[in-house]
């Protein structure tokens, strides 16, 4: 689920989340041998002309009728006018940009409208303004009032044969609401399987049952390209929930020794911790932050260097710093952060390693590599500028393994203790791919998310790939990783504003530091005693 949404300038702290669901009808068909693929990007007004990319619901394959199971949650302010962007492409392959697939139409609209309205159908237009065939979107607003979140586990047994020995089933959750029934959530398909294991999965109270854990949930099963088998059961959500239910077909129902098309079992449906349950119980959130010093950034003495400080003290590496540090520094008890470079060669021998930037403000022997505050990440990176000569590769694996060892170190506490976050502000390609792909997938059993900042106009495909919205990232082994921790985000398309910055970056972490501690049944620290991170004690 995307989150986020940033105010405009000059906007009150005081906001209303409200959720949007996206569907749409009758799309054009821009496939000869089957049917488009449909995804939605929403795309958000900064300032003036320019938009930002704000998240993307998940492709549905060969429909032209898509219920779009990826909600977008936004903050909306009365006072402000908030101008939307709605694109519906057909996904043709498998890059992250949207350039290069086919445009299915647009609404351009505000949040007002669309939450004055409560439920809103627009026609689909073409960027000529001309109507998009018959296409139409439909945009239903709710508002958050309840942050509960569930944990599903759910499998089946003995499903049906679909053409003749195999299927390939997948399962659809619906809530019930005024209008009738409203997707909440679509599981993977499991090909070729009758026993389906399905990944766990989260889901707020709010989406499955509006709150309310009476009332009935119902889940459809489908096999791909064929009709589908209704069970309609009744979950109580107030406690941990095992139990099974028979999926009756209408048809067969009446047949002779007919008893059920296979059997669901949920095997588990538990209320989680949120992240303000692990924050406010004593979770501590741990901030290092990665530089790169490569010399694709040109001399920092040049004006067209991204490393060069203009006459009010600033460039794209520090307003990153401080847009993201000036946030997440609220999280960390003490406020000492470490802060590293890489792509330097490094006095006094010029060797390229990632060192940290405290080696070059200090003459006194190193037990503790942390900074004080942002202040003091500011003071570092300014003060070892002169003291570097940039250089290469820009290689990103290091500092994530170094990060993880502290992450690890966490982990074996059993207790919802640390939460490593590594921001990494870059302005290239990356060199060791395979490597850093092999340890993002590794970090991701890990507590720890990577935030990755481009900055400059470089080609930043890879950084996106990385991101993996759309697919769990895979190493070069073949070693999926355990869910999604890595946020990318272009700093030129916040420019001038880095409180919409600031937010785009941190959006998802919050949903990423109460999954992986509800996944692993972790409870917050009761003391402050617990929550004291792993200190950092070598330069390695």
């Amino acid at each position: 689920m995307a989150t986020g949404g940033a105010p405009m300038p000059g906007a009150t702290q005081m906001a209303t989340k409200v959720e949007l669901t996206i569907s749409c009808e009758n799309l054009m068909d821009m496939d000869v041998f089957s049917k488009s693929d449909p995804l939605c990007a929403l795309y958000i007004n900064s300032t003036g002309s320019h938009w930002y990319e704000f998240g993307r619901t998940e492709m549905i394959l060969n429909c032209l009728n898509p219920k779009f199971a990826k909600k977008f949650v936004l903050d909306y302010y009365f006072e402000m006018v908030q101008r939307l962007r709605f694109c519906v492409y057909d996904i043709d392959n498998d890059t992250y940009d949207l350039s290069d697939d086919d445009f299915l139409g647009e609404l351009e609209c505000t949040l007002g409208q669309i939450v004055s309205n409560r439920q809103m159908t627009r026609p689909l237009r073409l960027k000529n303004n001309r109507p998009a065939g018959c296409g139409t979107i439909t945009i239903t607003a709710e508002e958050i009032t309840d942050n509960r979140v569930a944990h599903f586990e759910v499998a089946a047994r003995r499903l049906d044969k679909k053409y003749l020995w195999w299927s390939d089933p997948f399962l659809e959750f619906y809530k019930l609401t005024e209008t009738g029934w409203q997707l909440a959530h679509r599981t993977e398909v499991m090909y070729n399987n009758l026993n389906p294991v399905w990944t766990p999965f989260r889901i707020s109270l709010r989406s499955l049952c509006g709150g309310d854990v009476e009332k009935p949930i119902k889940v459809n099963t489908f096999y791909t390209m064929t009709s589908q088998i209704v069970c309609c059961v009744k979950l109580t959500l107030l406690t941990k929930l095992v139990a099974e239910f028979e999926w009756i077909h209408p048809r067969k129902q009446t047949k002779k020794n007919y008893k059920n098309s296979g059997v669901l079992c949920v095997k588990r449906c538990q209320k989680e911790y949120t992240f303000l349950d692990y924050i406010m119980g004593g979770c501590q959130i741990n901030f290092t932050i990665a530089i790169d010093f490569t010399g694709s950034n040109g001399d920092p003495k040049s004006p067209q260097s991204l490393h060069y400080i203009n006459p009010e003290g600033y460039n794209e590496y520090l307003t990153a710093i401080w847009a993201v540090g000036n946030v997440i520094q609220d999280y960390d008890s003490n406020k000492m952060f470490p802060v590293f470079g890489f792509g330097a060669q490094v006095p006094p021998n010029w060797q390229t390693v990632f060192s940290s930037l405290k080696l070059f403000n200090t003459d006194e022997l190193l037990l503790d590599v942390c900074v004080a505050g942002i202040e003091g990440v500011v003071d570092a990176y300014q003060k070892c500028l002169p003291q570097l000569k940039l250089w290469g590769p820009t290689n990103f694996s290091p500092i994530i393994k170094h990060v993880s060892c502290f992450a690890r170190q966490a982990l074996y506490q059993n207790m919802a203790s640390q939460y490593y976050v590594l921001l990494i502000i870059t302005d290239g390609v990356i060199t060791d791919m395979d490597q850093t792909r092999a340890a993002i997938v590794e970090a991701s059993r890990l507590p720890m998310s990577i935030i990755i900042v481009g900055v400059g106009g470089a080609d930043f495909s890879a950084m996106e790939f990385l991101d993996s919205d759309d697919k769990l990232l895979r190493s070069p082994f073949g070693d999926v990783a355990a869910r999604d921790i890595v946020q990318f985000v272009p700093f030129r398309e916040f420019q001038g504003s880095s409180v919409a910055l600031a937010q785009s970056v941190l959006a998802e972490l919050p949903d990423q530091v109460a999954s992986f501690f509800n996944s692993y049944k972790l409870k917050p620290p009761r003391g402050p005693d617990d929550a004291r991170p792993p200190e950092y004690s070598t330069l390695t």
